[in-house]
């Protein structure tokens, strides 16, 4: 075990006893190990202090906490992705450089639940937690943990602290949205990649850049009338001057490009003036940029439609070796785990062969992005339990998925119920090995699909990241014209991932 979340009580004296006795034990044990906050109070702060010195541990005060209780406070109400983010980033910093990192959690934290919330950090963190709770409480609070963790391990103790149970406790292996998101820009920042925005003149790409190029995760092109572009973020106070801008309309690679084109489509009866007047749209600039090397992504569609971004991406990047279609994933963040639906974008009806290409490629992005990918091939029967022409395309695709992908751990068909929930798949498909564990969820068409994800979007308050663009050599992206700054933010770090 490398670390431990404690989960304070209301009693300052009582905390302080605790506290002492753990690092009493800790720093015997671990001869390099830290102290973490991620909301101190200022009176925490002179504790910790008093700590540090005590027991001998080599530590800045300043790195042991991520808030100040109000400027947390200010943050979470601002911005959640930034609390939990900047908490995350300090707790992995001191994981890397320490043995064993005690995290204290905090007692209080305005009008909302502090214990709630402090569970929520610990399973972001997957820190295993020890919650001081008074015997009054212990019932009520280990249902409340039961709940929350899913089943997983924890221990409540008081004054008097059984380190024999504690020592038991396993991390956690929690991926919520926070620590999902957070894996993305690590991934990002540590193998930077270029990704072009055709949209210049859309306020949103332009809110985006902004917040990426502060996080330094990529580098950007933005397509358009560079002054025009530079005059917009002005009045929007907005900072992309690190950005490369081009204007297709006459950039000195419009020659290169329209050669470039007119040789991938002549034989489809492309002449070298259409070449070089179709090279000047944003959305074939901004492919042929991708498709050159120059860039390494392209994210659009927030003012075009999905046929407009796939289009020139088909005709020039062209699909995967072995994958037949392009298909589009859904990333969906729940409370605790991520899942990822599809073909929720691109395939109206599916064939057999598309079903079992979409379930391969939607593998392989999952276990790109750090998921270890269980695929059901959806149905409204389970097994052998239905008949139907529906059902016998999703037996074929599994058939099909079977023999070409042999390495796919894929079952079907199945009620989303019985892929999902482990109860239900031990009475409705016993005897499979993955249904009640699924991770990856191919739904029948596209109508299905669309309704699915956004269904659980809506009503789950769930966080959907896509769609992902799969099966074409390079990453090409599509957004919704109705997406939100944060959707193009999160669509190209997903980007600049699926070029590494």
């Amino acid at each position: 075990m490398e670390n431990l979340y404690l989960i304070r009580s209301k009693s300052d004296d009582q905390n302080i006893k605790v506290g002492l006795k753990l690092l009493e034990y800790y720093s015997k044990n671990y001869k390099n190990m830290a102290i973490y906050c991620p909301v101190a109070s200022k009176h925490d702060i002179s504790i910790f202090q008093e700590w540090l010195n005590q027991f001998s541990i080599n530590q800045n005060i300043e790195n042991t906490y991520s808030f100040v209780d109000k400027d947390a406070m200010e943050e979470f109400n601002k911005d959640s992705n930034i609390f939990f983010n900047t908490i995350l980033k300090t707790y992995e910093k001191l994981k890397e450089k320490y043995e064993f990192v005690l995290t204290i959690g905090f007692s209080k934290f305005g009008v909302l639940d502090a214990f709630g919330l402090n569970v929520k950090i610990a399973k972001n963190l997957n820190t295993p937690i020890v919650a001081d709770v008074c015997n009054e409480y212990k019932a009520m609070a280990q249902k409340h943990l039961d709940k929350l963790l899913s089943g997983k391990n924890y221990v409540l103790i008081d004054e008097n602290i059984d380190f024999d149970k504690i020592a038991q406790l396993k991390s956690y292996d929690f991926i919520t949205p926070y620590r999902f998101k957070y894996e993305m820009i690590k991934k990002g920042i540590k193998n930077k990649k270029t990704v072009v925005l055709p949209e210049g003149n859309d306020e949103r790409i332009l809110k985006a850049c902004d917040i990426l190029l502060k996080t330094e995760v990529v580098d950007l092109i933005i397509l358009g009338d560079e002054k025009e572009i530079k005059q917009n973020a002005e009045k929007l106070m907005l900072d992309i001057n690190s950005a490369k801008m081009i204007n297709p309309y006459n950039s000195d690679l419009c020659e290169e490009f329209a050669i470039m084109l007119y040789e991938a489509r002549k034989s489809k009866g492309m002449t070298l003036d259409q070449a070089k007047e179709l090279v000047k749209d944003k959305t074939y600039f901004g492919t042929l940029l991708v498709h050159s090397g120059k860039a390494d992504a392209m994210v659009s569609g927030a003012s075009t439609t999905t046929a407009e971004t796939i289009r020139p991406a088909l005709q020039l990047i062209k699909t995967q070796e072995g994958v037949s279609s392009v298909s589009g994933l859904f990333f969906m963040g729940l409370e605790d785990k991520m899942l990822a639906f599809a073909d929720c974008a691109v395939n109206p009806n599916p064939t057999a062969e598309q079903l079992a290409s979409s379930a391969y490629v939607s593998a392989m992005t999952a276990k790109s992005f750090g998921l270890d990918p269980k695929v059901a091939l959806l149905s409204y029967s389970s097994g052998d339990s239905g008949k139907g022409e529906s059902v016998d395309l999703v037996k074929e695709a599994l058939k099909i998925a079977k023999e070409k992908y042999p390495e796919l751990n894929i079952d079907g068909p199945m009620q989303f119920d019985c892929a999902y929930d482990p109860k239900t798949a031990a009475s409705k498909m016993p005897e499979s090995k993955i249904a009640g564990q699924i991770n990856v969820f191919v739904f029948p068409d596209l109508d299905a699909a669309n309704i699915g994800y956004k269904a659980v979007q809506r009503t789950a308050d769930a966080l959907a990241i896509g769609p992902i663009l799969q099966g074409l050599k390079k990453p090409v992206n599509d957004l919704s014209r109705g997406c939100l700054v944060d959707d193009i933010v999160d669509t190209v770090i997903l980007s600049a991932v699926q070029a590494q």
